[in-house]
């Protein structure tokens, strides 16, 4: 990517990301937030007074968070309009922090739903979720925010905790999922009738969403310039090294959070999900996704950033990755926080940033909006697929298979393909996949189902049941991009495949070390015996 000339901290500043939270409470009038990030859903009618709901989905973090920022801006804003119909009240306001309580209940509060089941997800998901999300409680406290933990439905425990609240306004985060979608206009649909306003904030891409393309884009090539030509205005430092300001002290109000037993409840998911267990590679919560990116032995350092531009597709390289998937799908990691200390460092090792801020930013952000504007994302039907690859492999959907594997075989690793074979086992023992044998993989499993529809299932069942990044916008397109061609060109006519790219196991042999992959592979499982 080229050089932009986005605002952010000089290279190698030492204090970014590392204070703690500021003493001093945020002005009203301070816009904390670009509110091209905002898409109102509801404007409401309800009096602007406090508290603000943030409810807290996809992004599970209290640094970098332009959803809570934009939560903490409209509590303070709704704090100074009430101020100034009660003199008494602006009195209170004005000793902020650090008094005894002058407000009857906290201006803004953070809930995040937990449902009982999410798209096939097991332990290895839940608790690296709830872990994180345990770690996030402890921190918000130091911002006197309140952490509800609620459980169910969200179109029922957000609604319910409004009512409780006599909140007028709830703030979200972006996501292009169908089912994230569906939960949002659900709880709309109730908050309406209430006349509470719902706002949504895109805080997990560098370029918003929405702003970035308003149409699904054909490739990389056509969203990468639209991407890059926004990004110094959005690829630039949060306020305050993105910390939220300390709300003003506050009582409980009517409904203070229940006290969340942690501990029974890990034990709780744990055994429903039992099935995909933890893994131990990885330490979940946002200040082990810090550390993962510029830490002492983070990718950010010399030793692992220099050389990613030249083993990002070696397999058998094992520090070849930043390993920052899980973090930046559970939202405890900013991409753009990874991408303006990634940038710091492009005078160093320019070809090897620039090639991850292509990843990071321009192909995580193609994903989104292909999710966002194909809402069959994980099917293979038309408006999903190109014209061309669904004429293409119908035309050759009754081509003989030379060989076929069940779900089961392919889910324990037992076909005839060492490699595609170690990558599965990688998957079940890890909770990841190298990217590049995740393509192949993909591919594969298109060449031994009997059919293009039973392949695009196979593949997104396996990855969302055992990856820590599963369910995600990457997982989804990078599925359609090996079995459907989306994202991609027309190849030259095969059987099976038709014009569908092509990866066979002598060309992964002439790019990597297969033996060495498959070797590390087996040593996984040796270590877990």
């Amino acid at each position: 990517m080229p050089k932009r000339k986005a605002q952010h901290p000089p290279e190698d500043d030492p204090s970014a990301g590392n204070a703690g939270p500021s003493s001093q409470p945020s002005s009203a009038n301070h816009q904390l937030v670009d509110q091209r990030r905002v898409s109102e859903l509801l404007s409401g009618n309800n009096s602007p007074t406090p508290p603000v709901v943030y409810w807290m989905s996809r992004d599970m973090r209290v640094s970098d968070n332009w959803a809570l920022l934009q939560g903490c801006q409209e509590a303070l804003q709704r704090l100074q309009l009430a101020s100034h119909a009660d003199t008494a009240a602006a009195a209170a306001a004005a000793t902020a922090a650090h008094s005894s309580p002058a407000l009857a209940q906290p201006p803004l509060v953070v809930a995040f739903n937990l449902v009982p089941q999410f798209l096939g997800a097991g332990a290895r998901s839940f608790c690296f979720m709830l872990k994180g999300l345990r770690e996030l409680e402890t921190k918000l406290r130091q911002f006197n925010i309140p952490f509800y933990l609620l459980r169910g439905q969200p179109e029922d425990t957000i609604p319910q905790l409004v009512d409780a609240l006599r909140a007028g306004l709830v703030v979200s985060d972006y996501s292009p999922l169908r089912l994230s979608k569906q939960w949002k206009q659900q709880v709309a649909a109730k908050l309406q009738a209430k006349g509470v306003g719902f706002q949504v904030v895109d805080a997990h891409n560098v370029v918003p969403a929405k702003i970035a393309s308003n149409k699904r884009e054909y490739a990389a090539r056509t969203i990468r310039p639209k991407i890059e030509k926004l990004l110094p205005e959005f690829l630039i430092e949060f306020p305050n090294q993105g910390l939220p300001p300390i709300m003003p002290t506050a009582g409980q109000g009517p409904h203070p959070p229940t006290p969340i037993d942690w501990p029974a409840l890990l034990a709780e998911v744990t055994e429903a999900g039992a099935a995909v267990p933890e893994v131990d590679w990885i330490t979940p919560g946002e200040a082990a996704a810090r550390a993962a990116l510029d830490g002492s032995q983070g990718f950010l350092t010399t030793p692992r950033i220099a050389q990613y531009h030249v083993k990002r597709n070696d397999p058998s390289c094992t520090t070849g990755l930043s390993n920052l998937s899980p973090y930046l799908h559970f939202g405890q990691l900013s991409a753009q926080r990874a991408a303006l200390e990634a940038s710091k460092l492009r005078s160093r090792h320019r070809e090897a940033v620039d090639r991850y801020l292509e990843e990071l930013i321009v192909r995580r952000e193609l994903a989104d909006n292909f999710c966002e504007h194909c809402p069959d994302y994980d099917k293979l039907v038309p408006g999903t697929a190109y014209d061309w690859a669904l004429k293409s492999l119908e035309k050759h959907k009754r081509d003989p298979r030379p060989i076929t594997y069940t779900r089961q075989q392919l889910e324990s690793g037992h076909t005839g393909d060492d490699l595609w074979n170690a990558g599965q086992m990688e998957l079940v023992r890890q909770g990841k996949m190298h990217g590049y044998i995740r393509m192949y993989w993909a591919k594969k499993i298109l060449e031994w189902s009997g059919t293009p529809e039973e392949a695009v299932e196979n593949a997104i069942y396996l990855n969302d049941k055992w990856s820590l990044d599963g369910r995600d916008p990457s997982g989804y397109t990078g599925v359609m991009w090996s079995v459907a061609g989306v994202h991609d060109r027309a190849w030259i006519d095969r059987p099976i495949y038709g014009k569908i790219r092509v990866m066979t196991y002598d060309g992964c042999k002439g790019k990597f070390d297969v033996p060495a992959y498959v070797a590390y592979v087996e040593s996984l499982g040796r270590a877990r015996q």
